[in-house]
């Protein structure tokens, strides 16, 4: 280990939260930290739910395990498992720094519970939008855990900034931008997905159909289009009978395609064959857009939306590596795609910048060296 990381030379760190098998980003990032910073030598754990079955330990490397705790139910988007409280309390002390992930209301309780004294790194990946109720009730144990987090880490300076629950911890907030190794290249494959779609230009995007995603304006975006671009949204969920229906009520069958869930293996055939990937997410729940910068890796272009608040512009730097639309408006989706592929300079300048971003913010090397200095600071306070 270099001299830059001496700080934290046998330093035990645990990712604690969430639960696995891997289903989101939250999760994704844990497991993806806890591989990368094993690999440099740092003894990292992650402690989360299991989805399913008894606690179990798993061993991933020789600097790395992850250990899940049973589930009793899942309720308001959170894995209610009672043993992780029992589990953290028994080998919290072990552990040099305690990252925990938010939010999950059960991790955070369960660090109240721990009496762990070390070093906490908070990761606001999210506020919690839509469970008001159980917010109301939570929020005293949420106040706890920011004031109890030595530094608190973001992934987007704008959420960071503008989390109306940051504004009293500004002082202590760090901008970790989420970070992925680039998708492979399947030429092949994708050539043959492109022919299949010939003479057409292809808009992908993914993800689970609903509301946050804004789907309904993607497929208007669509009747706004020429019959040269087709629309393809990848990925399963409750809104796709009613999708469906406004695609075949507008006429639009020959121009958007539901695809269904699309397993990680064929992801890289359909980023590669698009002639650029579009985010027509609404919400905040859209905290920074992984799929974004899996685009860029790729060196497609973006269309995205404004949402207040959230990272999603920030990782499409409109103008650089893409376009940010109005929330909620299928036509100004519409005319950024257009604006992006109106002629080849200007699609080349776009993907060129999509790639470029991708390089300078958003590699996986940069999320761990990244995080390594975080907690190596914390030794500095």
């Amino acid at each position: 280990m270099s001299k830059e990381w001496e700080n934290i030379g046998n330093m035990k760190v645990l990712q604690l939260g969430k639960f696995f098998p891997i289903r989101g980003g939250v999760e994704k990032v844990m497991y993806d930290l806890m591989c990368g910073l094993s690999a440099r030598g740092v003894q990292c754990d992650m402690l989360c739910a299991a989805c399913e079955g008894e606690s179990c330990d798993i061993k991933i490397n020789d600097n790395a395990k992850l250990i899940t705790t049973r589930t009793l139910t899942k309720a308001k988007a959170t894995m209610i498992s009672p043993a992780m409280i029992g589990k953290l309390r028994k080998i919290c002390n072990e552990y040099d720094v305690i990252h925990v992930h938010h939010p999950d209301p059960m991790a955070c309780l369960a660090l109240f519970c721990s009496g762990y004294k070390g070093k906490v790194v908070l990761h606001w990946h999210s506020d919690i939008l839509k469970q008001n109720v159980i917010l109301k009730f939570y929020m005293p144990l949420q106040n706890w855990l920011l004031r109890r987090a030595n530094v608190i880490v973001g992934t987007s300076p704008v959420y960071l900034n503008e989390s109306p629950h940051l504004q009293d911890v500004q002082h202590k907030t760090v901008c970790l931008p989420i970070g992925i190794e680039p998708l492979p290249s399947v030429k092949e494959k994708a050539e043959l997905l492109r022919a299949h779609y010939e003479g057409k230009r292809i808009v992908f995007s993914l993800g689970r159909l609903v509301g946050y995603k804004g789907y309904e304006y993607l497929v208007d975006a669509a009747s706004y289009l020429t019959d040269d671009y087709v629309v393809l949204i990848g990925g399963g969920g409750p809104l796709r009978g009613k999708l469906q229906a406004k695609i075949n009520n507008a006429g639009l069958s020959d121009r958007v395609k539901l695809l269904g869930f699309l397993p990680d293996e064929v992801l890289p055939q359909y980023f590669e064959a698009c002639d650029l990937f579009c985010m027509s997410s609404v919400w905040k729940t859209e905290a920074f857009g992984i799929v974004q910068i899996e685009a860029m890796s790729c060196g497609k272009p973006v269309v995205a939306t404004r949402i207040p608040e959230s990272g999603v512009s920030w990782v499409n730097e409109d103008g650089v590596s893409g376009l940010n639309a109005d929330p909620e408006n299928g036509k100004s989706l519409a005319e950024a795609i257009l604006k992006v592929t109106k002629n080849e300079e200007t699609y080349n300048k776009f993907a060129k910048g999509a790639y470029n971003r991708y390089k300078s913010l958003f590699t996986y090397e940069q999320m761990i060296d990244n995080c390594m200095k975080i907690y190596s600071g914390l030794w500095k306070k």
